[in-house]
């Protein structure tokens, strides 16, 4: 239950988990609160274990310049690290700082890897049971793997023929299409679910976790069949928060492991993994015309400038020049 936050007492006084305790009052997404405690933690540790409220400007540019100039990561990495210390500083803390001074890593435009439509088909008849439905969602609705384990019965839209995305990067909800072909498959997988949950209900078992205090608006909502995951762990377990037995989702590692496999399976030789589906849809509709508000939409972005990375690689490649040797 990786997505599940772990219960921390109210009356904590250790740092991290007040850290904690005030990310959650602040409504931000769970993967933003672990993303933000990876880096304070790093960053303290980089401090032989002082506490940040001792240390100053001098060591946040410290800090921030080692992540470029020793570890090399992204620009887009070193940004996380900042966001994550400036919460920390300018709203917990309450220590404000600016006029930071410290060593930029160098930007780079990174083309996606991209699947032709061959060869997700490719790898997704590798695949078998419900690891083939999940990458036939990511490749045919554009969703990340976190969005994929995470769709419940309820997100499935038939009647409006769409797929409805409510626990997404950023909490930001939205709707994509949803492909006829996968349709009977959706339809089988949700009456196995049905089989599942009224198996557990009869062990006793059947709740599921629901987000943002749901459980307490509507007590009976977490037993319900349109609740339940679509694609359900093989094994109940105890919720690290509130003790209670409940089945979770499966676990991404396990569509990565699957979805790895496959790819090498078929001698692609590329960098690719799950979230290539993703890329491949993007790059798909980028083909067959469609424009880049509506595929910025269907994929969540924030920014059309996230977007627009995909025109890089859409067919033919080398900004659609013939070479004179295809002549």
């Amino acid at each position: 239950m990786e997505d599940v936050p772990e219960h921390i007492p109210l009356s904590s006084t250790k740092f991290i988990p007040r850290l904690r305790l005030y990310i959650r009052q602040q409504g931000l997404a769970y993967a933003t609160e672990k993303t933000y405690i990876y880096w304070v933690v790093y960053y303290i540790r980089f401090h032989k274990l002082q506490h940040p409220e001792q240390l100053g400007t001098t060591a946040i540019e410290s800090f921030l310049s080692f992540l470029s100039i020793e570890k090399h990561l992204s620009p887009a990495t070193q940004r996380t690290a900042l966001n994550a210390l400036n919460f920390l500083y300018r709203q917990f803390l309450k220590m404000p700082f600016k006029n930071l001074n410290f060593h930029y890593a160098k930007p780079s435009t990174k083309i996606p890897v991209v699947f032709s439509h061959r060869e997700a088909i490719n790898v997704i008849n590798q695949l078998s049971g419900q690891y083939t439905l999940a990458a036939e969602l990511m490749y045919g609705c554009g969703l990340r793997l976190m969005e994929c384990c995470r769709l419940r019965v309820q997100d499935i839209d038939f009647e409006l023929n769409q797929i409805i995305l409510r626990e997404t990067k950023g909490s930001k909800q939205r709707t994509t299409v949803l492909p006829e072909k996968i349709i009977p498959k959706l339809k089988s997988k949700i009456n196995e679910v049905k089989q599942l949950h009224a198996y557990d209900l009869k062990r006793g078992y059947g709740e599921v976790y629901l987000p943002y205090a749901l459980s307490r608006k509507y007590p009976n909502a977490a037993s319900e069949l349109k609740w339940q995951y679509l694609f359900p762990a093989s094994e109940v377990a105890k919720d690290p928060r509130s003790g209670i037995i409940r089945r979770h989702h499966i676990h991404q590692s396990s569509v990565q492991k699957h979805i790895r496999t496959a790819i090498r399976s078929t001698n692609i030789n590329k960098q690719a993994s799950s979230h290539t589906f993703r890329h491949s849809f993007a790059t798909r509709l980028l083909e067959k015309g469609y424009d880049l508000r509506t595929i910025q939409e269907l994929l969540g972005h924030s920014d059309v400038k996230t977007t627009e990375i995909y025109t890089h690689v859409v067919k033919k490649g080398g900004r659609g020049v013939i070479s004179p040797i295809d002549d």
